[in-house]
């Protein structure tokens, strides 16, 4: 299984496990509610998937008032596109002009799934467990492009965790989340 099929598994199982009471909570991503957050992550899957597909497609956002459904289906779409051979290789854009190289959008795409992810299961007390070794490796990325990231919006601003924290937690604190987050 890949790093992106792991990560989307763990986020589908959450999201299967959200109740619709719980779409107006609050989340660890202060900008957005459960819902909105769901509708977020729905809205960027198409972007995200066609960019494993090497096309350029534009962000969807839904409609409608309850984006589980459809946020599962568009991820298990954006699985299928990043687990066909070559969708690493080469360059690829993200619902944009700009050409970036794929690795470096898959990254971006597990850590939306890795992230986020979280966020909706800290947001509903549901678990979030993922390997070690995907974690590893995705912090080490996000570690070299944080500054970066602040620098452009997508992080908030830094959360000092320990070195002898967990590895999700030091990959939380470095995205701007408190990895003590209780709503």
């Amino acid at each position: 299984m890949s790093e992106i099929s792991t990560a989307a598994a763990a986020l589908t199982a959450v999201v299967s496990g959200i109740r619709p009471e719980q779409l107006t909570d609050p989340t660890p991503c202060t900008e957005f509610d459960v819902r909105a957050l769901l509708g977020h992550l729905a809205e960027w899957a198409p972007s995200l998937a066609g960019a494993g597909r090497k096309q350029t497609v534009e962000p969807s956002a839904v409609d409608g008032d309850d984006p589980r459904s459809v946020l599962l289906e568009r991820v298990s779409d954006l699985v299928e596109a990043w687990d066909t051979p070559g969708s690493h290789e080469g360059t690829t854009h993200l619902g944009g002009p700009t050409e970036m190289p794929a690795a470096l959008v898959a990254d971006m795409v597990l850590g939306e799934l890795v992230v986020h992810g979280w966020d909706l299961a800290r947001a509903t007390g549901r678990p979030f467990d993922l390997p070690e070794d995907l974690l590893k490796r995705l912090h080490d990325g996000v570690l070299a492009t944080a500054a970066e990231a602040r620098a452009m919006g997508v992080y908030g601003p830094e959360v000092p965790v320990p070195s002898s924290a967990s590895t999700m937690d030091r990959l939380l604190g470095l995205t701007g989340r408190n990895p003590a987050w209780a709503g």
